[in-house]
């Protein structure tokens, strides 16, 4: 009996140290969370939803398709929505790193809309949360906002914005970086939060003698004597052939009864008045003008001079106001949108942790049943082809023969990567950039080929044996044949004959 009570004080000192361990961190995770909202509970007396006229949409407290998680619900399409709760305390993004995060599922896609959060300022910025709206003043907004096409991507997705004491901001998406700026910097920002050091002058005017003109027309030149301005660009082709024999005005061009094709026009060199056809004018030279020649007093293009802004000031760091309250404020054409588990920490790991535990296991299952369902309807089939075609043609761009084309063929690839939705044309494009070059090769010019055949036709005959008088009549007969193809090449086929034989 003493033996076993040995045994069992050691391991009740480990359980006891492991709970308190957990205790510790539990608590030191509670102590870097400045606010949290779940939405396992409903929203109703806890968020506030907007009274103002405009804001019909109706928000609900609904299951995530597939999960047994709650979130608040965008409802209806074509609507606008506004919905605030306040945080307990406001919370200040001068002391330190501050973490901003939430989920979103776009269970129906978005085809326009958005799925942003408002951080709002205090109230004494000048709003009320029952009149929430648009012009409400905030801090920072951030989130997915699209319009264009349809988006079929419905799975949960998680977004992170990190903002660093050392004025560093980082966007993640799922838990992976898309965006890392500065606060401070011109590049990242537009508006910057730091104004310009200098202005345009707004009371700087242009030059009267101030010269923009690159080019202008060449002083000293003189318009030909045989320039005739008035000719027109086409005249009739007196070469072509005369009106034919049989054109009957009064059967071909008066009957317009029906609003329908003549069918005696069909099989008709042609029906009403007849015109003869027009041909490019060889004398034409259109309106004359002076050669451009470059301009000496070319000053460029005038603009104010800089002056210093008055406005300008300098920080070591954002002035940021606190955020005192966290709002949804959007309108969307489309219903569906999800939102749930918005997190405000003081810690990165916190973020991490949220994602790994409410997020990552209901992306998870998404994902594997958008596979399951890509598979069944080919789609996941069709994508798997998309990319051995994609390696093909990337193969093929490196071919010697379309090396002059392989920057354009590059730049139509990684479009069609990036848009799926234009794949199917820009491979088509692609597809006839290389059989054109490919074409071209192969088949050359249509003169070339021409006088390979002579010459080949040339080599047969004399190899042949025979008189010198077999050779000559060979001779006269080549030269008839082409006689007899230029005139079938010259004189278009008579259909009309055949009509009026039956």
């Amino acid at each position: 009996m003493n033996m076993g009570k040995v045994k069992l004080v050691p391991q009740l000192l480990l359980v006891t140290l492991l709970f308190f361990i957990a205790f510790q961190e539990l608590s030191a995770s509670d102590d870097q969370t400045i606010f949290y909202e779940s939405f396992d509970e409903t929203f109703e007396g806890r968020w506030i939803v907007s009274d103002k006229e405009e804001y019909q949409g109706v928000w609900k407290h609904s299951k995530s398709e597939g999960h047994d998680d709650y979130g608040l619900l965008v409802s209806e399409k074509a609507r606008k929505y506004a919905i605030v709760k306040e945080t307990d305390s406001p919370v200040s993004l001068k002391d330190g790193t501050i973490v901003l995060q939430f989920e979103t599922r776009l269970q129906e896609g978005l085809e326009c809309g958005g799925a942003y959060l408002k951080y709002l300022r205090p109230q004494e910025a000048g709003w009320k949360p029952k009149e929430f709206d648009n012009d409400s003043p905030y801090t920072i907004m951030f989130g997915p906002d699209k319009c264009g096409a349809t988006n079929k991507d419905k799975l949960t997705h998680v977004y992170t914005a990190v903002l660093k004491p050392d004025n560093e901001l980082r966007i993640l998406v799922d838990g992976e970086e898309k965006k890392k700026a500065n606060f401070l910097s011109t590049e990242d920002f537009e508006p910057a939060l730091i104004p310009a050091k200098t202005i345009p002058d707004p009371d700087d005017k242009k030059p009267e003698d101030w010269d923009e003109r690159e080019k202008i027309p060449e002083p000293n030149a003189v318009k030909p004597e045989d320039w005739d301005e008035d000719a027109p660009m086409e005249i009739e082709d007196e070469e072509a052939r005369t009106k034919p024999e049989d054109w009957d005005d009064e059967e071909d061009g008066e009957w317009e009864a029906p609003k329908t094709d003549n069918p005696k026009c069909d099989t008709a060199p042609g029906c009403g008045e007849w015109k003869k056809p027009m041909k490019s004018n060889p004398a034409y030279k259109g309106k004359w003008n002076a050669p451009l020649i470059d301009n000496p007093d070319y000053k460029g293009i005038w603009k104010p001079q800089q002056i210093p802004n008055p406005d300008y000031f300098e920080l070591e760091r954002p002035d940021f106001e606190p955020i005192a309250a966290i709002g949804i404020e959007i309108w969307t054409m489309q219903d569906g949108i999800l939102f749930d588990n918005v997190l405000i920490a003081k810690d990165e790991k916190v973020a991490e942790s949220y994602r790994e535990t409410t997020w990552k296991p209901k992306f998870e299952v998404e994902k594997e049943k958008q596979k399951a369902e890509d598979v069944a309807t080919g789609s996941d089939s069709v994508t798997s082809f998309q990319k051995k075609v994609f390696d093909i043609l990337y193969q093929i761009a490196d071919v010697p023969f379309l090396s002059t084309y392989k920057p354009q063929i590059l730049d139509l690839l990684e479009k069609a990567e990036k848009q799926p939705n234009l794949t199917i044309g820009i491979l088509a494009s692609i597809a006839v950039v290389i059989f054109t070059v490919i074409f071209r090769i192969i088949f050359g010019g249509k003169k070339n080929v021409r006088v390979e055949k002579e010459n080949t036709r040339v080599a047969e005959t004399s190899n042949n044996q025979g008189s010198s008088g077999d050779k000559e009549e060979e001779k006269e007969k080549e030269k008839e044949k082409e006689k007899e193809k230029e005139e079938e090449e010259t004189v278009p086929p008579r259909r009309r004959n055949a009509r009026r034989e039956n």
